[in-house]
């Protein structure tokens, strides 16, 4: 949530400074690449690989679980070095062929792109070896310093943001301050973590890079990850090169895009964390009714804060732009622009979280491959979807695709569970669901009207105005939807309660 929170001053503050102009383009399209390579080979592929290994060996031995360590961190970083080092060496080409082919048309948006993404590259070095601590530290039960890391990235950027405001920079200046600032807090979060693992006693020791049989396992191990989480990303990629032949896309994509992971990455992450345990408990004492319990309580309690997160981004999208971004260089005209992809984004968010709920199934049977296929179909869905609306709606088609991805991902997860009897929805949960909606349907016409009535407030007002008016209509709405699933669903207070704390 810290991370959340500070990610939306930086955004706002980027907006401001930047707006969706060619150096928020450029700098958005650069962080993504090697934010690629970061969650492809280290936060997905590498942690599902390595923690399991590690905490094996640590249940052999100190010295065992060193030793593993100390092969897997010299291989690795040989690796990082040697892909970072072509990557900066070839990067003209690659910004030509795969992060933004589109700016070749704009040589100084072009170039300073390719400036921008050498700067950062260094970051996924760093970040996929901070991968490697965190899992040494979350294996020894230490979890707060590896959790508090990705806090640095958005406190230096926030800070070099705000130099540059004194400096007075111009905006080729900011764009190169916060790509230097990126690789700095990689820098930072590696120092911090090692210095915890050297607290543990764990800190890795360089030696000769072998490919012993125990780095050779974590590899292959990491393959089946490294495909999967490869769909998502390639998804990613694949949009932002549709988007780069329209100025300001990328830009707007993000801005939209950190809206709606609020309630995604909270929502949905708590529930996958939660469930994944839970469902193999109670899978291997065979308690097949436990199984269908935890998951229709999942698919409820996703529901429960999903949909109506969904409407109120979507029916509030412009309001809370406005209030967020709307200053310096991000205007009126991005406003109706990035509001307009909000609201379409969030048709999409149930599916995304829905998809959080049934995944975990398929991975407590042991069935890598059917998750993967469907991650694999959602993006076809998207490519042809951007590629065939992109021409016509700009930017607003690639959200529409992507919304349509996150439906085609979920009903495919969900209907061989159904199939299988695997999962079958309990007759209170479909009643509370039927209440759901209708308490959604209920907060919209809300939202509706106060949107009608106090456009003023909520859009052309002061900003305290505009945060104390927001504020109220979301508080009003909040009542009247909770109160609607007391009296409707078969929710008790206590239930509610019961699922939060859960």
């Amino acid at each position: 949530m810290a991370s959340r929170v500070l990610g939306f001053v930086r955004e706002m503050l980027i907006a401001a400074f930047l707006g969706t102009g060619p150096v928020a383009d450029a700098f958005y399209a650069a962080l993504r690449f090697p934010n690629l390579f970061r969650r492809l080979f280290a936060e997905g592929a590498f942690n599902a690989a390595f923690i399991p290994l590690f905490a094996k060996r640590l249940e052999e031995s100190e010295t065992s679980a060193k030793q593993f360590a100390a092969e897997v961190f010299s291989v690795l970083l040989v690796i990082l070095l040697a892909v970072s080092a072509l990557a900066i060496a070839f990067m003209p080409w690659l910004v030509g062929t795969i992060v933004a082919p589109k700016f070749v048309t704009n040589p100084d948006k072009f170039e300073l792109t390719i400036l921008l993404t050498r700067i950062m590259f260094p970051y996924l070095a760093a970040m996929s070896l901070v991968a490697m601590l965190a899992g040494i530290l979350n294996s020894l039960r230490k979890y707060f310093l590896a959790a508090l890391a990705p806090v640095l990235l958005n406190v230096v950027l926030i800070i070099a943001l705000s130099a540059s405001a004194i400096l007075n920079f111009d905006a080729n200046q900011i764009g190169i301050l916060l790509a230097v600032s990126v690789t700095i807090s990689g820098v930072l979060q590696f120092g911090l973590l090692l210095w915890a693992t050297k607290k543990e006693g764990f800190v890795p020791k360089w030696q000769t890079p072998r490919l012993t049989p125990s780095v050779r396992r974590l590899l292959w191990l990491a393959l089946p990850a490294a495909i999967t989480g490869g769909i998502t990303q390639i998804n990613l990629i694949v949009g932002q090169i549709i988007a780069s032949a329209q100025d300001g896309a990328i830009a707007i994509i993000n801005y939209a895009d950190r809206l709606m992971q609020l309630p995604l990455g909270v929502i949905g992450i708590a529930i996958g964390v939660v469930l994944l345990p839970e469902l193999s408990r109670a899978l291997k004492a065979d308690q097949k009714s436990e199984v269908m319990a935890l998951q229709n309580k999942s698919l409820e309690f996703a529901l429960l804060l999903t949909l109506p997160s969904a409407v109120g981004l979507g029916l509030l999208a412009k309001p809370i732009v406005v209030l967020l971004f709307e200053r310096g260089a991000f205007d009126r005209i991005a406003t109706d622009v990035t509001s307009a992809v909000l609201t379409i984004f969030v048709i999409g968010l149930p599916a995304f979280v829905i998809s959080k709920v049934f995944t975990p199934s398929y991975y407590v049977r042991e069935n890598m491959r059917w998750p993967m296929w469907c991650s694999a179909a959602s993006v076809a869905a998207n490519i042809i979807g951007s590629l065939a609306l992109f021409p016509t709606y700009g930017v607003l088609g690639i959200a529409v695709a992507t919304a349509i991805s996150g439906w085609v991902n979920a009903i495919m997860l969900m209907v061989p569970l159904i199939y299988q009897k695997h999962f079958m929805i309990a007759p209170v949960t479909l009643k509370r669901i039927i209440a759901i909606i209708a308490a959604s349907c209920v907060m919209a016409g809300i939202l509706y009207f106060a949107n009608l009535q106090f456009s003023n407030q909520l859009i052309d007002a002061a900003f305290l105005v505009q945060l104390i008016s927001l504020l109220a209509v979301i508080a009003i709405a909040a009542v009247a939807y909770f109160g609607f699933i007391l009296i409707f669903s078969g929710y008790s207070l206590q239930d509610i309660k019961g699922a939060f704390k859960r």
